[in-house]
């Protein structure tokens, strides 16, 4: 029997011999790899493939819209007094405060009285004093004056009376007559002349007199006004607190009444001109529970100019509006106070509305995506009016369609989508 051939030592081999292992041993690594490789494909297959979007629905149907403009707006009194001083003069403090109480005619807001003249130094003083003397002097000397008028006037009187007795006689001419008369005449009106001259005498010394008066007697022979308030209600504000000196116009108080009150809203000149008197107006945010009706009485026709938040100037109007019922809540509300104002500007019984948030622009176009049986189908629509929550469908869908709400970027024309479960 043959021997068997000796193996060779694993030293004795080439490296490249030496390196190979069995075939028995490495098909099982081979067939585990393989496995391994194609889950994994399987896996990023699945993940690649595209999924339906997950979106939310709104339903196109027929119901009530009415389109309102908001703004921030405030009330204010309807009719303000301003009182105001009616003579230069030495005002007192006003004790009154805002909120208080006043009465037509009856309640004493201040008292004015006739101011201090300007103190005089000892060379005014003296000047003022000899003023007082001449005018003094000027009185006698006008009182002298009348005395020789009266003399003169009984003089020429005594004459004239003479020759009337005598004309009848022939013993005087008539020329001679006239000259009696006339001087007569005249001496009369020299005592009137001299009259008035005492009295202009009379008026110039008391003024001279007076000049000194503040100085020593500074309050007397003044007398006070009281400045009374002109209608009923309350103090808005004061505007002369402390005792000053006044002029005639200078304001010193206000007077309202706190229940009758209107909102001002500075509504943009665009969206004024859709707003007509009698249009109903909700005031929300004005402190109460629930919005307070109210109604337009007034747009005026000239619009001011305005510089916005952002520094953008825009052009609004002054909108005035009268609440519909004084309820006991709206009686917290004061002049000045911030309010919120939703004016309508259109109403419509029925009409097709769509959610405004499936609306989306494209170029110029507005559109939407209507669910279709797992898919999203691109419509183009007609849109009319919007409150900002349901927009008006003029074209383009129909009542029970289904939109996509806020539809993403993802979402195209004939993309799959999924309606997202509600959360219960």
């Amino acid at each position: 029997m043959p021997e068997a051939p000796a193996e060779t030592p694993k030293a004795a081999l080439p490296p490249w011999e030496a390196k190979q292992l069995p075939a028995r041993r490495s098909l099982p690594r081979k067939v585990a790899f393989w496995s391994i490789a194609g889950a994994l494909v399987l896996v990023l297959v699945y993940a690649l493939q595209p999924r339906p979007v997950e979106i939310e629905v709104g339903v196109v149907q027929k119901g009530p819209l009415t389109v309102y403009v908001s703004e921030e707006g405030k009330t204010r009194i309807r009719n303000r007094h301003v009182v105001a001083a009616p003579v230069a003069g030495s005002m007192q403090r006003v004790t009154l405060k805002p909120g208080d109480a006043v009465k037509a005619g009856e309640t004493v807001l201040t008292r004015i009285e006739p101011s201090l003249s300007p103190l005089l130094d000892a060379r005014s003083r003296t000047q003022a004093q000899a003023r007082v003397d001449a005018a003094a002097a000027a009185r006698s000397r006008a009182n002298e004056t009348i005395e020789m008028s009266r003399t003169g006037l009984k003089y020429a009187q005594a004459n004239w009376d003479r020759v009337k007795n005598n004309t009848d006689k022939g013993t005087i001419s008539d020329t001679d007559r006239d000259t009696f008369e006339r001087e007569a005449e005249m001496k009369i009106r020299e005592v009137r002349s001299a009259e008035f001259a005492l009295q202009v005498a009379d008026f110039e010394l008391a003024q001279a007199r007076a000049a000194l008066q503040q100085i020593d007697k500074p309050g007397s022979g003044g007398a006070s006004i009281d400045v009374r308030a002109p209608v009923s209600g309350v103090v808005l504000r004061v505007q002369q607190e402390s005792a000053t000196i006044v002029a005639p116009g200078a304001p010193i108080l206000e007077i309202g009444d706190p229940t009758d009150l209107e909102i001002e809203a500075e509504i943009l000149s665009r969206d004024a001109v859709t707003i007509q008197p009698g249009a109903l107006v909700t005031v929300e945010q004005w402190g109460g529970d629930e919005p307070a009706k109210a109604r337009v009485r007034r747009v005026e026709p000239a619009a001011f100019t305005k510089v916005s938040a952002l520094g953008v100037e825009e052009q609004r109007v002054l909108v005035l509006s009268d609440f519909v019922e004084q309820t006991p809540a709206l009686k917290a509300l004061g002049d000045r106070y911030r309010v919120e104002v939703r004016v309508a500007v259109w109403h419509s019984d029925e009409t097709l509305l769509v959610p405004a948030g499936a609306l989306f622009r494209e170029g110029s176009e507005w559109k939407t995506f209507v669910f279709d049986d797992g898919s999203a189908k691109s419509v183009t629509v007609k849109a009319g009016r919007t409150d900002g929550k349901l927009t008006q469908v003029l074209d383009g869908l129909k009542a029970g369609d289904e939109v996509l709400m806020h539809p993403p970027d993802t979402v195209k024309d004939g993309s799959d989508v999924v309606k997202r479960e509600e959360v219960k």
